[in-house]
């Protein structure tokens, strides 16, 4: 596995100094779809005219580089850092991932705690992301080490927020609710909570569906008085897009699903304008 030392000149620089907001993708439960919507908000805010960073700190899950079909690419070292993967020729798109580290995507990673928060300081502070204006951090299930090891290597940094992903299911959001209490526990903003795989969307008559049960997300949200951002149906053409590595929002967006994001992106740049107003004032 590769690792990073920044050259003795540029032992001071901060590369997180360019980035200008941080929003954190938080689920207590595994299989809710964290990395498809981290992944997907990227997009739909690159749409936006936003350069956009993703920095995928689920160590022991990494699946960014294949829904960006950027598996094998190796990640270069400069004097500040670890280079991130672009998948677009214009790099508005910054992608940084344990995946791209692994000698075999295959390979487990197989460590302790204390090396994996080691890993995920190294990340923060050692990839040169330059001037972005969103980087999502795709967090892996839970609230314990990795968790509390991100929020304490971002805070210095003023992290917008977190959204909190839920299914629709009561198991789903028990775990979520847990989440949203470390948020309060960690002093982290919540910026809301998204029901995903809120129904299923027909391929052939585009009407929605719902598979499971419906409104957990946003009862959940009244009940700790956080925003409800939404819901995002499951979608066989995002699926299959995620499989394929092609950027969904941009070939369906009209589709019910890239609808639902792109308003969840709004949402973002809301808070994201209204908070740098704040500052300026």
């Amino acid at each position: 596995m590769a690792t990073s030392s920044k050259a003795d000149g540029a032992a001071d620089l901060d590369n997180m100094s360019g980035v200008r907001h941080v929003v954190l993708i938080l689920s207590g439960k595994g299989g809710v779809g964290k990395s498809t919507v981290a992944a997907q908000l990227a997009l739909a805010l690159r749409q936006a005219g936003k350069k956009v960073g993703i920095l995928d700190v689920d160590l022991c899950g990494p699946s960014i580089p294949r829904m960006f079909d950027v598996e094998g690419h190796d990640v270069h070292q400069c004097p500040g850092g670890w280079v991130p993967v672009y998948p677009d020729q214009d790099q508005r798109l910054a992608l940084m991932s344990i995946g791209f580290l692994l000698q075999n995507r295959d390979d487990a990673v197989v460590w302790r705690g204390p090396k994996k928060n080691a890993m995920i300081k190294q990340f923060i502070g050692d990839v040169v992301w330059g001037e972005l204006d969103y980087l999502i951090i795709d967090t892996p299930p839970g609230t314990s080490d990795e968790h509390i090891s991100v929020v304490e290597n971002v805070r210095q940094y003023h992290p917008d927020g977190a959204v909190l992903v839920t299914t629709p299911q009561g198991v789903a959001v028990g775990d979520v609710r847990r989440e949203l209490t470390f948020c309060r526990k960690t002093k982290l903003p919540v910026l809301g909570v998204i029901e995903n795989m809120s129904g299923f969307v027909c391929p052939h008559c585009t009407e929605c569906t719902n598979v499971f049960s419906k409104g957990g997300g946003e009862a959940l949200a009244n009940q700790f008085n956080v925003p409800f951002l939404g819901c995002v149906p499951l979608d066989p053409q995002l699926t299959r897009s995620l499989e394929e590595g092609q950027r969904f929002v941009d070939a369906f967006p009209t589709s019910t699903t890239a609808q639902a994001i792109g308003r969840v992106a709004q949402t973002l740049l809301q808070t994201g304008g209204q908070q740098e107003t704040m500052e300026t004032s």
